[in-house]
């Protein structure tokens, strides 16, 4: 079967002038903090990703609805393009400080060593891929230094990105049909509030603009100073993790904040039509969903297991801060928000141990609830492999006549059915394994021999599981090479692979490598 590309034109083209729109958004927030010398930047910008969106879009503008296959290619296609694309502020902001064009009522600051980072193109699209998957991951060595024009747009692309850049294109456009939903489900995503796919992602903007309200509400309750609660409210609810201080959530010191700030990771963990049921007050859903239940079982489970490590470590003075330390720090990497109150490790230098660096990997590893913000492998494939493999060796005991059912759930599940959802989950898992071996190898070719190889494989899994925790591993000066390495696991880890194979396999059909 032959992709027809003029459908994928068409549709990278609509997203990218839909996204186009955040940039516009964001000119009054340079405007507001009295940063003119941004705007120029912001606009052209916009410019150049509206000209391309609209080239595409006008030149292939009858193309057909798309099926499977250019969905697919689309999704994976269009991700790459914005988080390309979204670098450009980065670099543009960055080369309008270092030449300074502007008089001074532009209020143009001096280049300092972490906006000049972005001179590097190769930086900017780090940043900007970081920001749109979710990832939080930075090279921007202390984000205080940062314009806070640039503070925006890293918390924007990480709110965009948290429910998908072609979730926004379908609210936007708002085009009913087999098209939109098929591009809905591109982008790793199945769940449906309504029968219509554009009153879906109608509810689920409203749910989450609701939980983003409600975060900020929170934060600002607790202490924490407005600015500082709107970032903060929008990368943690997008479980992003991009934080406007280099110590993350840790700058505050402030036990109260960092329990505060534990129920919205858990927000966005939870799928959307959960939150939807019990905002209808149907709070029974909170232990009768069997993945909500599961979330909060991992939760609990995973952090005690963080909290008996690092107590046996003595790696904290009291149990208290043990425990909190570990609450968070294991919901963090679970619900793969990335915020951080503690140091994982310095790069050469071990601060935690190989033992409470493996469950937090674990954490990242399977991720929260599908249907939520979360990335990783989503705990409802990791216990249908389990729980699937458990009941494959079983079915060798019974008769050859048997007639068995999969139970997951208050779902009960044909041996059909069965074979197809555990073959996806093991695909999945065989591809994301595939992949994260690729980019700890690349890590450790580039990197120094000096890294511990567990710090190497927490980073690279961060980086694909969209989490945003490091090791002191990535930053600015970690070598090129290796942050290429990240990007494209940054991608990968979006986009739950199979678009991204699919895209490779189109490529490597349409230039004669294998037919």
């Amino acid at each position: 079967m032959t992709a027809r590309y003029p459908v994928i034109g068409r549709d990278v083209g609509r997203i990218l002038q839909v996204v186009s729109l955040m940039l516009l958004v964001s000119v009054p927030i340079a405007a507001v903090h009295r940063e003119f010398y941004a705007i120029p930047a912001f606009l052209l910008s916009a410019v150049v990703m509206a000209g391309l969106g609209v080239a595409l879009a006008r030149r292939y503008r009858g193309a057909a609805d798309p099926g499977k296959l250019e969905a697919m290619i689309t999704a994976a296609s269009s991700w790459a393009a914005v988080g390309v694309l979204g670098g450009l502020p980065f670099l543009l902001i960055a080369w309008t400080i270092a030449i300074d064009p502007y008089p001074a009522w532009a209020n143009t600051p001096p280049l300092d060593d972490t906006t000049d980072i972005f001179l590097n193109p190769l930086d900017a699209v780090f940043e900007s891929m970081s920001g749109f998957t979710g990832t939080g991951l930075t090279v921007a060595a202390v984000e205080e230094k940062l314009p806070r024009s640039l503070h925006w747009w890293r918390s924007f692309t990480e709110w965009i990105g948290g429910v998908g850049v072609i979730v926004l294109t379908v609210a936007i456009l708002a085009r009913p049909g087999s098209g939109s939903l098929t591009l809905y489900k591109s982008e790793a995503r199945s769940e449906k509030i309504h029968p219509s796919i554009v009153n879906t992602v109608t509810e689920i903007w409203k749910i989450y603009l609701g939980l983003t309200l409600g975060s900020i509400a929170l934060f600002l309750l607790v202490g924490m100073p407005a600015w500082d609660a709107i970032n903060h409210a929008m990368t943690g609810i997008a479980t992003g993790g991009f934080s406007v201080h280099a110590d993350s959530i840790g700058h505050y010191a402030s036990p109260l904040i960092e329990y505060a700030v534990v129920p919205v990771m858990v927000a966005g963990s939870i799928a959307f039509p959960i939150h939807y049921l019990i905002f209808k007050g149907e709070l029974e859903n909170f232990y009768t969903d069997i993945q909500t239940r599961w979330v909060f079982l991992w939760f609990g489970i995973g952090s005690l297991a963080l909290t008996a490590i690092l107590w046996a470590n003595g790696q904290y003075e009291t149990f208290e801060e043990t425990f909190r330390i570990s609450l968070f720090q294991f919901v963090s990497a679970t619900s793969n928000t990335g915020f951080g109150t503690a140091t994982v490790g310095e790069g050469t230098e071990p601060v935690w141990s190989a033992g409470a660096t493996f469950v937090t990997c674990l954490g990242m590893l399977t991720g929260a609830a599908a249907g939520s913000t979360v990335s990783g492998l989503k705990l409802v494939r990791v216990v249908t492999l389990v729980k699937g493999t458990a009941w494959q060796i079983g079915s060798v005991f019974q008769p050859d006549s048997a007639i068995r059912r999969f139970r997951i759930g208050k779902r009960s599940l044909s041996e059909d059915q069965f074979q197809r959802e555990y073959t996806e989950a093991a695909v999945v898992f065989l591809l994301w394994i595939t992949f994260l071996a690729v980019g700890v190898t690349v890590l450790l070719r580039t990197l120094s021999p000096a890294h511990p190889v567990e710090y190497v494989i927490f980073d690279v899994m961060s980086a694909q599981s969209n989490v945003g925790l490091d090791s002191g591993i990535t930053g600015p000066g970690m070598p090129d090479t290796a942050k290429a390495m990240l990007i494209i696991n940054m991608w990968v880890g979006r986009l739950e692979i199979i678009p991204v194979a699919v895209l490779l396999s189109a490529v490597f059909r349409r230039i004669g490598l294998y037919r």
